[in-house]
């Protein structure tokens, strides 16, 4: 303890004990007439003294921590609380402080502040990473996870940043700039259309480009006086309204190598530090593989269609009749199908009419479509009637292991004087439906054995009607009426109303579109086959 005398100039100390002594290594000698400050060492925080200067002058007791030096030059953590004693009249005649060696408290307080702050720091690391994962892989359009990237992690990171990536050659093929900084959004947005000499130039993206696994980023100023040999005027201009300090470059690593770059830019020159650094290098290999996830996908995907698309038919005449027809695929979040249709005039002149869908959504369901649509063709152009097509089609298939499940309609339409006379069998298929002239659509039962692929009753079923001249056919693939909120049942129903609400009048082409527009949501869960036979 120590007691000062305010009263005095510069407040000194009029008294000490023997602890005060122990403590800091002066003696009640040495600081009797002393201004306490003496105990102060290069390192005592201003702010702290300040606020304690200011509760004295306030006339208010007061604790503060303080790091302070003993006479030997040794620094120690000083808990000081400061009592005012004051006369009968209420007048601070004295100060007590009393003051306690809090070193080992605080030590340990510093430590736990460390591990707080280490564990927060990489929480957030951990929270960006996952941020970046789940936006990137939301976006299954190439550029727009691409675009995703830095529209995550900029705001958290940097004044504004860029990534861009290369093609399988090497070139620059995207590039997206995204700016904090709302009065820059025009320069931003001009920049990532400029002709790519500023990323050509520099050797900072060169060197990220050309990088090996064990590359490490530095966060290093930006070289300013270097820009106007390597970018335009323009360019130049850009990038000056985006401000430049100091800039992190990391390459975009996927498994075969790197893909692109991301830059972050921040407007001071000494911003980024070993957190940002080390989180930039764990953003370089987890967006890397993500991208290259998406590539890939697409790549797969594109791949399917084409396979699938190529062995669809293309409709052209077909005896005459009226033919529409359309495959759309599901939404980017499924792969492609086995979904088919087809329709094509047989030697005798009746016309046969399919849809079918294999089982999975995979290159190999496609491939397993084709040769189901060719074997079931073959049938029918023999001469084999619905029923035992599609009878034969399902030994084939179990026999020779050639697609795990797939169901089918198969119809066979043979002009009459008065219209046509339709003969069906399905397996395992959403029933065909048909509008009359009248509006009336009536649904074509019977011929229904299981699918193909899977063993069961009724084989080679078969079921007959005829219909009058006018009536349209309707083919289709569950992907048209089911849905996660509805039965199979119920969507065939919303199928039947938006079906007799086509106009009599209406061609194949029409009552397709009808259809698509009033069945088909914008984010449809599967492929769908959609096939429309009217007598013309």
């Amino acid at each position: 303890m120590i007691l000062t005398d305010p009263t005095q100039p510069d407040e000194p100390v009029v008294w000490s004990n023997a602890a005060f002594t122990e403590l800091t290594g002066y003696g009640a000698h040495e600081v009797r007439g002393r201004n306490c400050r003496f105990l102060q060492s290069p390192h005592t925080d201003p702010a702290a003294v300040a606020g304690l200067r200011a509760a004295l002058a306030a006339g208010e007791d007061h604790v503060e921590l303080l790091l302070n030096a003993r006479k030997d030059g040794s620094e120690f953590w000083n808990q000081l609380v400061v009592t005012h004693l004051r006369d009968d009249d209420g007048r601070v005649t004295h100060r007590l402080g009393v003051q306690v060696d809090v070193t080992a408290r605080a030590a340990g307080e510093a430590a736990r502040d460390v591990e707080l702050s280490l564990a927060r720091r990489t929480g957030e690391r951990l929270a960006l990473l996952a941020a970046v994962t789940d936006e990137l892989t939301r976006h299954l359009e190439y550029e727009d996870a691409v675009d995703a990237l830095p529209e995550v992690v900029v705001p958290r990171m940097a004044t504004w940043g860029f990534v861009a990536v290369t093609n399988e050659r090497g070139r620059f093929e995207h590039v997206h700039v995204v700016t904090t900084d709302p009065a820059a959004a025009d320069a931003a947005a001009a920049l990532e259309h400029e002709s790519p000499e500023w990323l050509l130039h520099s050797p900072r993206v060169q060197a990220a480009l050309r990088s090996g696994p064990e590359h490490v980023a530095d966060a290093l100023p930006v070289d300013v006086d270097s820009l106007p040999a390597r970018t335009t005027s323009r360019q130049l201009a850009l990038l000056r309204t985006l401000r430049l300090g100091s800039a992190l470059v990391v390459p975009l690593r996927a498994r075969a190598g790197v893909i692109g770059v991301l830059c972050l830019v921040h407007e001071r020159p000494d911003w980024f530090d070993r957190e940002a650094v080390v989180t930039a290098a764990h953003l370089s290999s987890r967006a890397g593989i993500v991208l290259e996830n998406v590539r890939l996908y697409l790549a797969e995907r594109d791949a399917a269609l084409t396979l699938q698309h190529s062995l669809l038919p293309v409709l052209g005449d077909v005896a005459g009749l009226d033919v529409a027809a359309s495959y759309l695929p599901s939404g980017r979040r499924a792969q492609v199908g086995g979904d088919w249709f087809d329709a094509f005039a047989l030697p005798d002149g009746a016309v046969s009419l399919a849809v079918g869908d294999v089982v999975g959504h995979d290159l190999r369901a496609a491939a397993s479509m084709g040769q189901l649509r060719s074997l079931l063709r073959a049938a029918v152009w023999r001469g084999d009637e619905p029923g035992t097509a599609l009878a034969g089609l399902d030994e084939l298939v179990r026999g020779l292991e050639l697609a795990d499940l797939a169901t089918c309609v198969q119809v066979r339409w043979e002009r009459t004087d008065d219209g046509a006379r339709l003969t069906w069998a399905t397996a395992g298929h959403p029933p065909g439906l048909v509008r009359l002239p009248d509006g009336q659509v009536v649904e074509l039962t019977g011929g229904s054995t299981t699918p193909v692929g899977l063993a069961g009753p009724g084989r080679g079923s078969q079921a007959s009607a005829t219909f009058p001249r006018g009536a349209t056919l309707v083919l289709y693939s569950d992907g048209l009426v089911e849905r996660r909120d509805r039965t199979l049942r119920d969507g065939i129903g919303r199928l039947r109303e938006a079906l007799a609400a086509t106009p009599a009048g209406a061609s194949a082409e029409q009552v397709r579109d009808a259809l698509v527009a009033g069945l088909v949501g914008r984010h449809q869960e599967d492929d769908v086959c959609l096939l429309v036979v009217r007598d013309a």
